[in-house]
């Protein structure tokens, strides 16, 4: 299928079956979902309102339902039910913009952003623009040093998922990195791995459903941001196209969950973080956020189970508000969870103005101002936020994991907080007090 027959088809399928909402200005929330967290033990109460469920791990189900605020008002009264919640959105924001390139050339003149001498061991035509692969003294991540007469063949390939907006799995720097599924045979309407899930080939998409409520299984949309993120991790190195990614071994597993104007839902959220690690992934980059909780938990409990039962460690962005998200809440962000790592963003002097920090929430920092990466149609772009700061540490975490496969999540991510570049600039931002360090962690 060609990338704009797939747009129609993504199109016309959101049109079909788009969730309704709230009629409430705030907070939203779906009208046609429920999340149910059930006693020990207990089994679903029975009720017409239910027209479907969805086990999501442990206790915890997705009731698909016509009448949202009566089956809540029966279920809080059943003595099965431990808990019960709306499914809420994080409101409507602008994602991050392309950069465009008159710009860029007025940053790299006055912050030299970009523009380094070597390539060092990169034969990608614009890795040169990547000023993140610097020396961390330059407040880079230290790239080109871990890649120094390194030999990759005893390294271990690594799944990253990306939950964002949809990855252009077709784009020449991301076609040979893109996940596929080895238990999986495209297009014969069948869910051969036993998963749950009929053709998912490449990922999901949990915004287009069936008439079921299922997810769909087109990943690709015009949108830049994931694509973006995407490429930051794992752009294909030394092919002689483009960019190089910051990790050199990973399988891209993309999964559409961010609208373009965000406003991803708490179970889009959870069911992506699931479906990810039951399908491979260690490492699961969220560059999305949202400022209210509404008392849900139910993404923070999906961390905590998805890194206890399958050894993952979620990578998220801190937000773009400026914001001290101690004290002013930014989710997953400030969800406290071992296996969650939270990144703020910095460009080459100190910590960018557009970023939140905080030094209980936040865990590092990472180049964010000024990324060069993959954006859809084969074509390459700058974006600034920690939507780019957040892929730039998952690629550390999947490079470190890739030549230490045997590193639990809590592992990996101490190792990443015990060796960043601190600076007395970032002791009140991040708990660690620094910027992730590609080689200090390797020899670490």
């Amino acid at each position: 299928m060609s990338l704009i027959q797939s747009r129609v088809t993504i199109l016309a399928a959101a049109i079909l079956i788009a969730p309704v909402y709230a009629n409430s200005s705030s907070p939203k929330f779906h009208q046609g979902r429920l999340i149910v967290k059930l006693r020990e033990g207990s089994s679903l109460p029975k009720s017409n309102l239910i027209k479907s469920s969805m086990h999501l791990f442990k206790n915890t189900y997705i009731l698909r339902t016509t009448n949202v605020l009566g089956l809540e008002k029966e279920l809080k009264v059943s003595n099965s039910v431990f808990s019960v919640n709306k499914d809420f959105y994080a409101k409507r924001e602008e994602l991050p913009m392309i950069i465009e390139s008159d710009e860029i050339e007025k940053a790299s003149s006055r912050n030299k952003f970009w523009g380094f001498g070597s390539p060092g061991p990169f034969n990608d035509p614009k890795v040169k623009r990547l000023w993140a692969f610097e020396s961390s003294a330059r407040k880079g991540m230290n790239v080109l040093a871990a890649y120094e007469n390194y030999d990759s063949s005893n390294s271990e390939k690594v799944i990253v998922a990306v939950i964002d907006t949809g990855v252009d799995y077709e784009h020449e720097d991301l076609k040979d990195v893109m996940w596929t599924n080895p238990g999986e045979i495209a297009g014969n309407g069948v869910d051969d791995d036993g998963n749950g899930y009929i053709d998912d080939i490449r990922g999901i998409n949990t915004l287009v459903r069936d008439a079921d409520g299922n997810a769909t299984m087109e990943i690709m949309d015009r949108d830049r941001h994931g694509t973006h993120a995407a490429g930051i991790i794992g752009a294909k190195q030394n092919n002689d196209k483009g960019i190089a990614g910051v990790a050199s071994n990973v399988a891209i597993m993309g999964i559409r969950t961010v609208p373009n104007g965000t406003d991803e839902s708490d179970v889009d959220v959870a069911e992506a973080l699931v479906y990810a690690a039951k399908n491979g992934a260690k490492i699961i980059n969220c560059s999305f956020g949202k400022s209210e909780n509404e008392n849900g938990m139910l993404v923070k409990e999906t961390i905590d189970f998805i890194g206890s039962e399958y050894g993952v460690l979620v990578v998220a962005s801190a937000g773009n508000s400026s914001k001290n998200i101690d004290k002013k809440k930014m989710y997953p962000a400030s969800f406290r969870s071992e296996n969650l790592l939270v990144v703020a963003s910095n460009t080459n002097k100190g910590i960018s103005r557009f970023s939140n920090y905080g030094v209980k929430s936040v865990d590092v920092l990472a180049p964010g101002s000024t990324i060069y990466s993959t954006v859809p149609g084969d074509r390459y772009a700058s974006m600034s936020g920690t939507s780019m700061a957040s892929p730039n540490a998952a690629g550390v975490a999947a490079e470190i994991l890739s030549r230490n496969p045997g590193l639990s999540p809590i592992q990996l991510k101490r190792i990443i907080m015990s060796s960043v570049k601190k600076s007395s600039r970032f002791s009140k931002k991040a708990l660690s007090g620094g910027v992730v360090d590609l080689k200090a962690a390797l020899n670490l």
